[in-house]
């Protein structure tokens, strides 16, 4: 089987970029592009279909029209062909608060007001919500440090994966939806190297990837 083609488009976000190439290059199954959102937009050398699956972690504030820092119409172009096929997405960390003035960006993700707050270094206890999806199952909860987000949950259009109870963090961390053609995984997780560590993250976020793709864990 074909390495699955994955677009890891970044930008007015600063991370760990050693730890983070690792991350992607562990995934087994998944050929990582890591890119700013500037040369993604750009489409350079005509790869926007050519990807499988797109993974967004950036944190772009405004709207992608050129009115916001870090924009110019490319960036809006590219942005708004999005779910024109069926080109999974994933929205991870902070790229849940990414555009937070342009409306498609929160029905992307299922969250309308997007307003938040945030806590790093937290002790989670990352509960199972639906043990039945090709992402989740077969895993048991788990315990983990991350950064928290204390906003409004996905709602009920969305399935909703992993929870947590934890009082400084939303209740929802992972989520599937449909976005026009587009299949859609959101994973709050994943501040930091010290998450990115994590072995059940990392069966989360590649199962994932592999999910948006058609493929389920075993096939």
């Amino acid at each position: 089987m074909e390495p699955i083609k994955t677009a890891v488009v970044t930008g007015q976000h600063p991370f760990d970029a050693r730890g983070f190439a690792r991350l992607f290059r562990g995934l087994e199954g998944i050929d990582a592009y890591i890119q700013h959102m500037e040369e993604y937009a750009a489409d350079a050398a005509k790869l926007w279909d050519w990807y499988d699956v797109v993974v967004f972690y950036n944190m772009h504030r405004g709207m992608p029209s050129g009115n916001g820092a870090g924009h110019d119409k490319r960036t809006q172009t590219a942005m708004e062909r999005l779910g024109e096929t069926e080109q999974g997405i994933l929205v991870l960390h902070h790229a849940l608060l990414a555009f937070p003035d342009w409306p498609p960006w929160a029905e992307l993700v299922g969250i309308e007001d997007r307003s938040f707050g945030f806590d790093h270094a937290q002790s989670l206890h990352i509960e199972i919500a639906n043990p039945d999806h090709p992402i989740t199952r077969g895993l048991i909860a788990w315990n983990m440090v991350d950064e928290t987000y204390s906003m409004n949950d996905a709602g009920p259009d969305s399935d909703i994966l992993l929870t947590t109870d934890h009082p400084k963090s939303m209740r929802t961390l992972a989520w599937t939806r449909q976005y026009k053609n587009a299949p859609v995984f959101c994973l709050q997780l994943g501040h930091d190297d010290e998450a990115w560590r994590d072995e059940s993250f990392r069966t989360v976020l590649a199962r994932g990837i592999h999910w948006l793709v058609g493929i389920t864990p075993g096939n």
